[in-house]
């Protein structure tokens, strides 16, 4: 919605879909993710550590850096 300019903003977002601002920026994130942990997630091959509580408390922005961090999660790091 915001690529399409529908919105102007994430907050313009987060009210008219009456969603907090804060969550919704997390929720975004999730866009980020590298096309490898989203297949696993489609094919329903992600493990544990990919569960949305963990992936809502951040990952990287870099892909290759976001194995290492789910990778680490299983480990139990």
């Amino acid at each position: 919605m915001l690529d399409e300019g529908r919105y102007a903003s994430i907050s313009e977002m987060a009210r008219a879909e009456r969603i907090e601002r804060g969550f919704m920026g997390r929720i975004l994130r999730l866009a980020l993710l590298a096309p490898d942990l989203v297949e696993a997630v489609l094919n329903g091959t992600q493990g544990a550590e990919l569960s949305l509580p963990g992936l809502l408390e951040g990952v990287p922005v870099v892909w290759g850096e976001q194995g290492c961090v789910t990778a680490s999660a299983s480990r139990g790091a």
